[in-house]
């Protein structure tokens, strides 16, 4: 059951959203779009973090979102991306209209049957689906205990791709690969970042301000980040795809 508070707390955080969250590492755009394709439907879009990585893989590329600042926001980055306010549930598309429809970072937040049942409908036989996650590399012990600061109730190593299977209604289970990739990034921005997802924004400020002081315990006591103004966060990034049935 998807959790519409934790859902809707980011309708009105575009701008931070787009600057402090990470964005995603090129290759993972090369496995689920190896070679060109008329129409792209990146789906749950928010900023367009990985919406940028379509434009070279596409003819055009669609993005839909729920949420107007996002949207606000994607449009003054990609100027050359087709942004429509939507949801997964009731994809304001053509039935087989898109080639390949990619989620990044959202899935979870969807209702897993009429979600899949819409974009088995706006695919075009055969099409691609592309799901993929960024998560904690669970090599990186100070990133992951900042991750059971702000999530004490997820297991970061697992974090929402769980909600990928290799059975989704419609759709054939391709491959599952996971990209390993590194982070340049100050300390102050990477603070700022945990005041984007959803445990912080639906936190009451003293709980924020806990939170907050809990992960700069962490930075002061690991070697790696203690006096540091900037320092390096390996992330993986788990990308799955699947071809409609």
């Amino acid at each position: 059951m998807v959790d519409e508070v934790l859902a809707r707390s980011f309708e009105s955080i575009g701008e931070d959203y787009d600057r402090y969250r990470p964005g995603f590492p090129p290759v993972a755009a090369e496995i689920i779009v190896p070679k060109a394709v008329d129409t792209a439907l990146d789906l749950g879009a928010g900023t367009g973090k990985f919406t940028q990585l379509l434009l070279e893989r596409a003819d055009q590329v669609v993005a839909v979102e729920p949420s107007a600042p996002m949207l606000a926001v994607l449009l003054s980055n990609l100027p050359s991306v087709v942004a429509v306010s939507g949801t997964a549930e009731s994809v304001p598309m053509a039935d087989a209209s898109v080639d390949v429809v990619t989620v990044a970072q959202a899935f979870h937040w969807f209702d897993r049957e009429p979600a899949c049942t819409e974009i088995a409908r706006v695919l075009v036989p055969a099409g691609t689906l592309g799901l993929l996650w960024n998560r904690a590399d669970p090599g990186c012990s100070w990133d992951m205990a900042c991750h059971r600061i702000a999530h004490p109730a997820v297991d970061a190593t697992d974090a929402t791709a769980e909600t990928a299977a290799e059975e989704l209604p419609g759709f054939e289970f391709v491959r599952h690969e996971e990209v390993a990739w590194t982070e340049r990034i100050s300390r102050e921005h990477y603070l700022r970042r945990w005041f984007t997802v959803s445990s912080f924004l639906v936190a009451e400020e003293a709980e924020q301000l806990r939170m907050r002081a809990a992960i700069e315990g962490v930075l002061d006591a690991a070697p790696e980040t203690r006096g540091q103004p900037a320092f390096d966060v390996p992330h993986v990034t788990d990308v799955f795809v699947y071809r409609r049935t």
